[in-house]
């Protein structure tokens, strides 16, 4: 039996333990089959997956560094470098855009004070353009930190979920 990848500084024991959870869901020999997840727990750990946390879950996956290279980069979901504690992800592939994706872009880059692929002074707020979110019919729509979908974004509502979300974070610190 081969021996277990040693972990270095990078991942935690405790995403260790959830890629294993991953990996169990499938045969033994298709181990690399949990390379999404693994990505995905990484991130979730700290808050990127740089070149030393691809090549950690390559070993651990037995993979080729370059495989777990072209999944991380096929998929915008997945951030190669920091970014602010929200990432705003708003679509503007064409049925998007056609529901005026564009302005909604031109709000929060007025209301952020940052240029799309900008953070904000304080790291609060990463702005991005996405693919399609696959909900066309609520267009125009942004995911906030991949997993929080708003739609029918105008600037009445673009100005309310930025309040909310910074509200947010002065809680989480302990602010009033």
């Amino acid at each position: 039996m081969k021996e277990k990848f040693v972990h270095n500084k990078g991942l935690s024991k405790e995403a260790y333990k959830l890629i294993d959870k991953e990996i169990a869901k499938y045969p033994p020999a298709q181990k690399k089959s949990a390379v999404i997840a693994a990505l995905a727990i990484a991130q979730r750990e700290h808050g990127f997956v740089n070149r030393e946390l691809e090549k950690e879950i390559a070993g651990y996956l037995e993979m080729e560094e370059i495989s777990v290279h072209e999944i991380l980069t096929f998929y915008n979901m997945f951030n190669k470098e920091g970014t602010g504690k929200f990432k705003i992800s708003v679509c503007t592939n064409l049925p998007c855009a056609l529901r005026n994706s564009r302005y909604t872009v031109d709000f929060l880059k007025e209301l952020l004070g940052v240029d799309v692929g900008g953070t904000t002074k304080d790291g609060l707020f990463t702005l991005l353009e996405g693919e399609c979110f696959g909900a066309c019919a609520d267009a125009p729509v942004l995911l906030v930190n991949n997993h929080q979908m708003h739609s029918w974004m105008d600037r009445v509502k673009c100005e309310k979920l930025i309040s909310e979300l910074k509200e947010e974070r002065l809680v989480e610190n302990g602010r009033p």
